[in-house]
């Protein structure tokens, strides 16, 4: 088999779980939104769709980014880190909110002399988000 043979999804080190991890990336202001994992099904249907899908494992399912909230993340781009075990997909979040807690992303806690602070405000109340 050559290189050009071989599918893409294999040329991905996934964990011994069969994840990889993700970082989603704001594609117009490169902020990181949010970290997740995704497995093989996950990837290959975030490619055929144009837009998020994770593997949850809490749930221990597929998870459609937004499927609750309407926060549906579309694919502007896809890349493989150097060592072929990182996935950075650029995306445009709908609505403007990554986050479960309502905030724009899930990175809005800083370190403070020993301390996280949370330094980005609450877009929208979770309750008014979810509904369950």
């Amino acid at each position: 088999m050559t290189n050009s043979d071989k599918h893409w999804l294999d040329e991905i080190k996934w964990t011994a779980d069969g994840l990889v991890p993700v970082i989603a990336q704001d594609a117009a202001s490169g902020k990181v939104m949010m970290f997740a994992w995704m497995n093989r099904e996950s990837l290959q249907l975030s490619v055929k769709e144009g837009r998020a899908i994770y593997w949850s494992r809490s749930r221990k399912r597929l998870w459609r980014k937004g499927e609750e909230s309407g926060h549906v993340q579309l694919i502007k781009d896809i890349r493989l880190d150097c060592d072929n075990d990182v996935i950075l997909l650029a995306i445009e979040q709908v609505g403007g909110i990554a986050c479960h807690t309502g905030r724009e992303r899930c990175f809005y806690k800083q370190l403070q002399d020993g301390k996280w602070v949370e330094v980005e405000p609450v877009i929208k109340d979770p309750s008014a988000i979810y509904h369950k």
